[in-house]
């Protein structure tokens, strides 16, 4: 119930200046816009589809010769170079797998997967829906390009999530909860697929390096550090080190979010009598006839219960408040534009259509996540290992299994490792392009069709019984 005080007095209310008020005001529009999910997914569809435009016209040769571009730091005798899509690739998302082990570790701390018995319906579908794409796909390709096998196994969460968000109350809050889970779930698998499948050959050396370094995280976290700044020095150090391991350096993110603490450092149960004393004090130290610039008490005393509001928020949480506007605006979308770059002036398309590799991407996402997730959610409901969430019934499942079919930035990100030749990159890539957009809109045609006619069913069942 909220608090009557509070009500009367809205944070607004302490500022003089009217010009102070608005700026708080349109920044509260923006954080609402910002954290919103569809316009987040809408701006990295935007920038695909940008990128598609860009690289069938003239400017296609300058953004390649961009992105090709050696990007250098070095620190005396010690340099380092990569191209500037290897930087995109390689260290903004990164930042982007911070943000999933975020994400991750929340979920395993206060959300669905803290509950394993709630959770492991839908983390088996999630299994079902990463083998059953990756047999589709050994399907197509038996005997040939058999390493990308992992390209359609993935969901995007943002699209996903976004398309779903898209259908409003014709998708249950229960089912939204359980897809959000098994995308989390999938995210999982396909952090441990990188690891394992796609890394180069390991460097010991650096290898060594790199696990000191966790041991470095790990002492920080053991020693309560909450600052985040040593966290995210010694996370750059992991980074670097990881790079030259030949193991991936995006999962450097995922082992940064798993040693950032998930506890706040003040006595929350202390935290209000605290504030009330520390509230009364500024009152007794305040002066209404000298500026504030005079105010030094109650300034330093201001700064104190500044300080320890800041740390009120655990790091896990601040760490996802500075960079979750950055990650969906800024590196997503970027990522997309780079490596949606789908050259097609000139290309045989029908050859790319017929090419193994995409009909094994395109069909391993579009039926084989319907059918993996939906099959195996089936089976263990029928058996009794679990049951549905309320107000999630078998037409709702099947419409998170063919929304799962959206795989766009992982799967972008898993054909980068998978194929070394261009042809093949170019039939992965068309292939998930033209997934994912056959994905969401059958996953929005199937929903509105069904729910229309399940609403028609119960009206015309209620019109006979009133008859």
């Amino acid at each position: 119930m909220p608090n009557s005080t509070a009500s009367q007095h809205p944070a607004s209310a302490i500022y003089e200046e009217p010009a102070v008020i608005k700026r708080t005001q349109r920044r509260g529009a923006l954080e609402e816009i910002t954290s919103n999910g569809t316009i987040a997914a809408a701006v990295m569809v935007g920038a695909a589809l940008l990128a598609l435009v860009v690289a069938n016209s003239p400017a296609y040769e300058a953004v390649e010769h961009f992105l090709l571009q050696p990007l250098s730091v070095g620190f005396g005798a010690v340099s380092a170079s990569m191209t500037v899509e290897a930087f995109v690739n390689d260290f903004l998302m990164a930042i982007f797998f911070l943000l999933v082990g975020i994400e991750l570790k929340y979920e395993m701390t206060v959300g669905q997967l803290r509950r394993p018995r709630q959770a492991a319906l839908p983390m088996l579908a999630a299994v079902g829906g990463v083998a059953v794409p990756a047999l589709i796909y050994l399907l197509f390709n038996a005997g040939g390009l058999v390493h990308g096998w992992a390209v359609p196994i993935a969901t995007d969460i943002a699209f996903a999530l976004g398309i779903a968000s898209l259908l409003g109350d014709r998708i249950s809050a229960e089912t939204k909860v359980f897809f959000q889970t098994l995308a989390i779930a999938d995210d999982i698998l396909a952090i441990v697929v990188i690891a394992v499948a796609y890394g180069q050959s390991p460097d010991i050396a650096w290898c060594a390096a790199a696990a000191i370094v966790v041991l470095v995280l790990w002492g920080l976290n053991r020693a309560k550090v909450y600052s985040l700044k040593p966290y995210l020095l010694v996370g750059l150090v992991l980074w670097v080190c990881m790079y030259n391991s030949g193991i991936h350096a995006t999962l450097a993110g995922v082992i940064l979010a798993f040693a950032l603490p998930s506890q706040s450092d003040v006595k929350l149960s202390e935290f209000g009598t605290w504030l009330g004393e520390k509230a009364q004090v500024l009152d007794d130290r305040y002066d209404d006839e000298t500026h504030v610039l005079g105010q030094h008490a109650f300034t330093k005393g201001a700064l104190r219960v500044e300080s320890v509001i800041h740390h009120v928020t655990p790091p896990l949480e601040r760490m996802e408040h500075y960079i979750s506007v950055p990650v969906n605006f800024l590196v997503l979308p970027v990522f997309a534009f780079v490596n949606a770059q789908v050259h097609l002036v000139g290309a045989d398309f029908m050859s790319i259509l017929c090419d193994p590799v995409t009909l094994g991407v395109y069909f391993g996402a579009v039926l084989g996540k319907p059918i993996g997730i939906f099959g195996v959610t089936f089976v263990l409901v029928k058996v009794g290992f679990g049951k549905l969430p309320e107000h999630m019934d078998w037409v709702q499942v099947a419409a998170v299994g063919i929304m799962g079919g959206l795989g766009f930035t992982m799967s972008i990100l898993i054909s980068g490792l998978a194929f070394d030749a261009a042809s093949e990159v170019m039939a992965a890539k068309c292939a998930i392009l033209m997934g994912s957009f056959t994905s969401a809109i059958l996953g929005i045609v199937f929903t509105r069709l069904a729910t229309a006619r399940r609403g028609a069913k119960n009206q015309g069942a209620e019109e006979a019984r009133e008859g």
